[in-house]
């Protein structure tokens, strides 16, 4: 194994080649007075997107070089992984060398390394292997085995009987999900000790979430992992731009589940491009009125605490400078549409509030809401930071965001494992023209791509976790996001397709897997705006200062 695992080092190390070729030939296109033209940039986005996501699987392939060291299954995944990445940098190669930078040659040492790891029999015999090892072991340490153990039992027993009937009904997220996934502390995870949470400050927190989000999105992504999505971000904006006063207030409530959080960014004429949004908040005696529009809103209807980031300065031209962060309260609201209206205070006309959820055809129970705000009232004390976070709310915001990225790799890790195994049992269990589905090679080697697709995004998102408790790895986040979330449009379809005509139809799961992972690309950043406006250009500034 150690000449294969040499192999696969330097066949990671050609692809980081490649990529750093790549990101320098384009920093040369896109520089402008020593400094990225995003202008510029926008010139060569095929490039650029097409870099961002090599680049993020030259560090998937990394994460799983490590993986390959814990065993003899590890180094088949790993090796698997690496050999289908590298090829998949070769066809971006192909008639676009020149484009890259590249003269054709640069990814010839790795060859021989991919063409035997690619090989229908090794893949053939990796499916044997996964159809007894399922995706592999994760190799946590005990203490983030039982919190595996812990949230896997919960999503088995509550999320999951649930996950069919709310997703065919477009129905609500029962409540006695929400409050078992109290009881087992999973809405105190990154709320800091002393406020009532589990949270320490380090690698142990985003290590705790990552895990706990793969376990319930397994169960369901719309009624399970992402519910503990929205309290993740409005937690971590509170804590790092909040006052004591705001901590203690709103904190150990968000904690026990008390409070149920929602977030608004999102308006209808600005989506990624979160610096031009234009909802306004303007002081009034006391605080703040809220008006406009905001969009794709999750669990706008049920949340009782709402993270919205509006314009506070109304010179457009600040961008980002000009939004800040507010904690609005309202009343819980089931169901599909709410209106709410405040009593009117000193002769002031009562503020109103109106959401309408936006039919989706996947990811149920938690409802997205388009939200108009009509003089809506926050007291000046729900300003996250009060005086001091005016301007601060877009900072304050995508940090929150940096950590869903990572969240949002581990649901789709989750997603993944789910359609993993009813495809799996599925094949084992149908028979075709004479033979189980699963003894033939093609659906072997499917099932092969299929594990090591999942434990590549589930080491990846580890070793992110870990690099954002020692304060690194936002552009890391970024990458396993695009990456891993790309990754589960291919296993969810493919769990799908081994069902044949049955996987079209709504008797299985695997159709609901197959159009909740179709939304991960979309959230928290869409694939195209991530790649091209946060990966691709954090490379070509890294470059640039080489």
């Amino acid at each position: 194994m150690s000449d294969s695992l040499s192999q696969a080092r330097n066949a990671v190390e050609a692809a980081a080649g490649v990529v750093d070729v790549a990101a320098r030939r384009l920093a040369d296109l896109c520089v402008a007075d020593g400094k990225i033209s995003v202008t510029k940039l926008d010139q060569h986005q095929v490039l650029a997107y097409d870099l961002a996501h090599a680049a993020a699987s030259v560090e998937a392939g990394r994460a799983m070089l490590d993986y390959a060291t814990k065993g003899d299954l590890e180094a088949r995944l790993a090796f698997g992984f690496i050999a289908d990445s590298i090829a998949e940098l070769a066809t971006k190669l192909v008639g676009r060398a020149e484009v890259w930078g590249s003269d054709g040659t640069a990814l010839q040492p790795a060859a021989d390394f991919v063409a035997q790891h690619r090989a229908p029999e090794f893949l053939e015999s990796l499916g044997d292997e996964v159809v007894k090892h399922g995706t592999g072991p994760n190799h946590l340490d005990d203490d983030f085995t039982l919190v595996a153990d812990t949230f896997r039992r919960f999503a088995d027993e509550v999320v999951r009987p649930h996950a069919e009937h709310v997703h065919r009904t477009n129905g609500d997220v029962p409540e006695a999900i929400i409050e078992g996934l109290a009881e087992i502390g999973g809405f105190g995870l990154s709320v800091p000790e002393e406020f009532g949470g589990f949270a320490t400050g380090g690698e142990s927190d985003y290590m705790g979430m990552v895990v706990s989000t793969e376990e319930l999105s397994r169960g369901s992504l719309g009624i399970g992992g992402s519910l503990i999505t929205r309290p993740e971000i409005l937690t971590r904006a509170v804590v790092a731009g909040g006052t004591d006063a705001q901590k203690q207030t709103w904190l150990p409530r968000i904690a026990t589940g008390e409070l149920m959080a929602g977030i608004m960014v999102t308006e209808p004429d600005f989506g990624s491009d979160v610096q031009g949004l234009k909802v306004s908040a303007t002081p009034t005696d006391g605080g703040y009125l809220i008006n406009g529009v905001k969009t794709w809103c999750t669990f706008a209807g049920r949340a009782t605490i709402l993270l919205v980031l509006a314009r506070t300065n109304p010179d457009r031209a600040l961008g980002g400078k000009g939004l800040s962060c507010f904690l609005v309260e309202k009343p819980q609201a089931d169901g599909h549409h709410f209106a709410f209206t405040q009593d009117p205070v000193d002769g002031r006309e009562p503020g109103k509030l109106e959401g309408r959820a936006i039919d989706t055809i996947g990811y149920r129970g938690m409802h997205s809401y388009e939200v108009a705000f009509d003089n809506w009232f926050v007291p000046a004390e729900n300003l996250v930071g009060e005086e001091g976070g005016l301007g601060r709310g877009f900072y304050l915001q995508m940090a929150g965001f940096e950590n869903g990225r990572l969240q949002t790799a581990a649901r789709a890790v989750g997603l993944m494992q789910a359609a993993f195994e009813a495809g799996l049992d599925y094949a084992q269990n149908r028979n075709i023209f004479g033979k189980s589905l699963f003894d033939y090679q093609l659906s072997k080697t499917k099932f092969a791509r299929m594990a090591f697709l999942i434990q590549a995004g589930r080491q990846f998102s580890y070793d992110v976790a870990r690099l954002m408790g020692n304060g690194e790895g936002t552009l890391e986040a970024s990458m396993v996001k695009a990456y891993v979330c790309r990754a589960a449009e291919w296993v969810t379809r493919e769990a799908m397709q081994l069902h044949g005509g049955m996987g079209y139809a709504e008797e299985f799961p695997v159709s609901r897997y197959f159009v909740d992972a179709r939304v991960l690309s979309i959230f928290e950043g869409t694939d195209e705006t991530l790649c091209t406006r946060v990966i691709t250009r954090r490379l070509v500034e890294q470059a640039l200062a080489r």
